[in-house]
């Protein structure tokens, strides 16, 4: 067995594996990459959301306290406590998924007569509360394997990647906010410049033999295109100014709340993510050469979902957003060959002083969205292909395998490309099915359970 795994660790080109404790330095360096690669994505619901429901002076505290949460979950899901985490290099951050129920709820809420602290209060309280279905369901993923297969995850896994490659492309271009506000701005041969520039020096770092410069190639890439950004005069530092000097948690510092047809759609959104981050985990256990079938796989499995709900839980606690996996750190994987649990650790620890110290956050935010685009885009580009590996560890596809394949596909990524398709729909099955993660993960699910698995 230990023949075998080194040579799955050959094969993957990793510099570390799951259990190798790197030098300091090394460590450091490697979960800086991890740090590039997810800072926008965590700050950024809150953005939306507080934007959205007109929550104003409170956006700030907000997302200094989904880098600490972000941080204490990717501490439980790397170290694994008791049962709780997968004990893999599983990066935690606020999960993009739940941002259609959770402006759904604000909106209830503000129907209502309530205020921003009303708001934030209901909010926490149901995503408290609907983080124990996930909990719950995270004890019975031994009973589902049957249902939740290699097909099942491999798509849902290349549909992530897939649906996040348009987020990737359009930090290239320059950026939503210049899409919809600007659009004669966007896609400038600057911007587009800008994204490939940083692209080329990432490919090229990665493929040095050099084990340290393929570590950083992914911090290369982003410093050179920062620093040719900056002598453009596309750096925007005003977002270090006016910030607070320090941001404390405080439990429930908005209160708490409950409303039941706010919690359903939310509810809803749980279940989906538990489908989605066994297909994270499954990706981030096979690209650290361990194995995605079996009893320790299953128990890794286990562990992580579980640490999702817990850690969703305590983001409700401490004032922020549900916790979930995040795809692109496989490809942060991937590309650096540095799957040792022990970096998510170093990791943990600069998001949550990236929290406490909110000007430092700011000069991540500073980070041009081309330069941010060029690097993603290959990240997100190696969650799809890491999806495509693990179908392909199933052997031989037959019939069956392809048709649940194609129409998964079609269905999530026709969806994301057609959102109005949906429009004639009430308004909380666009808000629940307009996701490619969610209505073409439910379909493969729903295919593996009702097709006929013996052809003739």
């Amino acid at each position: 067995m230990e023949e075998d795994m080194e040579q799955g660790n050959d094969k993957l080109e990793l510099v570390y594996g799951l259990e190798d404790k790197p030098p300091p330095l090394e460590s450091a360096y490697a979960a800086l990459q991890h740090l590039l690669a997810i800072i926008v994505g965590i700050i950024t619901p809150s953005l939306i959301i507080g934007g959205v429901l007109g929550l104003g002076e409170r956006i700030p505290y907000l997302i200094s306290m989904s880098l600490i949460v972000s941080g204490v979950a990717t501490f439980i899901q790397a170290k694994r406590i008791g049962p709780i985490g997968s004990g893999l290099l599983s990066v935690q951050g606020t999960s993009f998924a739940f941002l259609g129920a959770i402006l759904t709820a604000g909106f209830i809420v503000k129907g209502q007569g309530g205020g921003p602290d009303e708001i934030l209060a209901t909010i926490f309280g149901i995503c408290f509360v609907g983080a124990f279905i996930e909990i719950v369901l995270s004890r019975f993923l031994h009973v589902l394997k049957g249902i939740i297969t290699p097909i099942v995850t491999g798509t849902v896994v290349m549909l992530i990647g897939l649906s996040l490659v348009k987020v990737g492309i359009t930090d290239m271009a320059g950026g939503k906010w210049l899409l919809d506000n600007k659009p004669e701005f966007f896609g400038t041969a600057q911007n587009l410049g800008l994204g490939v520039l940083v692209l080329v020096v990432v490919l090229i770092l990665n493929r040095s033999k050099n084990p340290m410069i393929r570590m950083g190639s992914i911090v290369g890439g982003i410093l050179v295109g920062y620093l040719v950004a900056w002598y453009m005069g596309k750096v925007n530092f005003g977002y270090m100014s006016g910030v607070d000097m320090i941001s404390i948690p405080i439990p429930f510092k908005y209160g708490f709340a409950f409303n039941w047809t706010a919690f359903l759609g939310v509810a809803f959104i749980y279940v989906i993510t538990t489908i989605e981050s066994t297909g994270d985990l499954t990706a981030t256990s096979m690209l650290s050469g361990e194995p995605v079938e079996g009893e320790t796989y299953m128990q890794r499995i286990k562990g992580g979902v579980l640490g999702d709900g817990v850690n969703s839980a305590i983001a409700a606690i401490f004032n922020t957003f549900p916790n979930t996996t995040f795809s692109q750190n496989n490809g942060v994987i991937q590309m650096t060959g540095v799957a040792s649990r022990f970096v998510g650790m170093y990791l943990a620890v600069f998001l949550v002083i990236l929290g406490l110290f909110p000007a430092i956050g700011g000069f991540f935010r500073s980070l041009p969205n081309p330069v941010l685009g060029g690097a993603t885009i290959i990240m997100f580009g190696t969650v799809a292909a890491a999806g495509v590996n693990i179908i392909a560890s199933m052997g031989r596809l037959g019939r069956r395998e392809v048709l649940i394949i194609a129409v998964s596909l079609g269905i999530g990524l026709g969806i994301a490309f057609v959102p109005e398709v949906l429009s004639q729909t009430p308004k909380a099955i666009q808000q629940i099915f307009g996701s490619a993660i969610t209505s073409g993960g439910l379909t493969a699910l729903i295919m593996n359970m009702v097709l006929p698995k013996n052809e003739s």
